[in-house]
């Protein structure tokens, strides 16, 4: 009897040993292509985007590596404060110590009735004054209410013109308008102060402070800087680069950095790198193979290795003699010296709590949970089937 398919036709089907294979290969070639970027003097990766606006990436980051390439396998500067984008108007003062900051998204000529499509005709240029004198005055009515507020700056989400700029400077007070929203709200949140729209009840309203307030110039940027802010958490982190690949890195690596802080805020636990832990899991896991009886050692012993192929990475992509390393490295373990890694500023093996080289525990335990659950998978897959995605039949029957 002929074999029956159950597959509609152009679908593909691997079994047994063949699937097992083919999900082995494509791990150990995502694995080859990730592993030269690992260590301190890993390599980078130049990514090539396809199409017309092709874009390129270099980068040494395992994340963005991965995310770009198409699988078809199945398997700077800180500075201590906050910065805002913007500058400080004309005849404004440009530095304020001890400032006291009201901020505030409210439109400096709203306090009159718009009548969109209505037309105001007059039959003088008197009369035009009379109009420009009226707005004026409401312009100047809202700056005398902004200023009893007692503040030395006004920072407003919408424009202030140039007459109620003028009265801000008349009265000393420093007035930023047009700062983007993000930057507002974040303002807002370091200075312990809050966004405000009315200001008929200065007692009602909450006033941010910092010890200084001054415009500086970083490149060829000019920014406003508050320093000394209430919160006493702001930082504000300025990337500069020759070329916009290379700012693009250094943005993913602080991205990185600022994850792996995060983590070891939230678990303070730290272990020892340089390949240290992965020595330390290796010689633990090799001593309980010695006592396991059966086929449950060989598995042990692979996972060891397996273990043990991190500080041979970070080695290779040194430049050093991994196997050398390596063996030092096992052997001072067998020593009990359990606090020794790889240095790879010198080329050898150190104290790695001498050194300071610490990793995040929570890092470092999701990362051997993730390994072990994807080659747990890979090894129970018996079946792989590729098949493209059901086309949509058209329909052409009227509604």
């Amino acid at each position: 009897m002929a074999p029956v398919s159950i597959f509609r036709h152009g679908a593909d089907e691997e079994k047994a040993e063949t699937a097992r294979l083919s999900s082995f290969i494509g791990a150990i070639a995502i694995g080859d292509l990730v592993k030269s970027t690992l260590g301190p003097k890993g390599m980078d990766k130049i990514l090539l985007g396809g199409g017309k606006d092709s874009s390129v990436t270099v980068t040494n980051d395992g994340a963005t590596i991965l995310k770009a390439i198409g699988v078809d396998n199945p398997a700077a500067k800180v500075l201590v404060g906050f910065l805002l984008d913007k500058r400080i108007g004309v005849n404004q003062p440009k530095r304020i110590e001890n400032a006291n900051i009201l901020i505030a998204n409210t439109g400096m000529d709203t306090d009159k009735i718009k009548i969109f499509g209505s037309r105001v005709r007059v039959d003088s240029t008197a009369k035009v004054a009379e109009i420009e004198m009226a707005e004026k005055e409401k312009m100047k009515e809202k700056v005398e209410r902004i200023l009893k507020h007692g503040i030395n700056c006004f920072i407003n989400r919408q424009l202030i013109y140039n007459y109620p700029e003028q009265l801000f400077a008349a009265a000393g007070v420093m007035a930023i308008e047009h700062a983007d929203f993000v930057g507002v709200e974040r303002l807002a949140l370091v200075t312990g102060g809050e966004i405000t729209s009315t200001f008929d009840h200065p007692e009602l309203v909450k006033i941010g402070h910092c010890k200084l307030i001054e415009e500086v110039m970083i490149g060829e940027d000019t920014l406003i800087h508050f320093s000394g802010v209430d919160m006493g958490e702001a930082c504000t982190i300025v990337l500069r680069g020759a070329t916009q690949q290379i700012l693009d890195e250094a943005e993913r690596s602080l991205h990185d950095a600022l994850c792996v802080l995060a983590q070891t805020v939230k678990e303070t636990r730290t272990v020892y790198g340089g390949g240290c832990s992965e020595m330390l899991m290796a010689k633990a896991v090799s001593d309980l193979a010695n006592r396991t009886p059966g086929k449950e050692a060989v598995a042990m012993e692979s996972f060891a290795k397996a273990l043990r192929m991190l500080p041979t990475i970070i080695a290779d992509n040194a430049g050093y003699d991994s196997a050398e390393l390596v063996s030092q490295l096992r052997a001072a373990h067998q020593d009990n010296k359990s606090t020794f890694g790889l240095d790879m500023t010198q080329g050898a093996v150190g104290d790695m709590a001498t050194l300071g080289i610490t990793e995040s525990f929570q890092v470092k335990r999701q990362v051997l949970l993730s390994a072990a659950e994807a080659a747990e998978m890979i090894l129970r897959v018996d079946n792989i089937i590729k098949a493209a995605p059901r086309k949509r039949v058209p329909d052409h029957h009227p509604c």
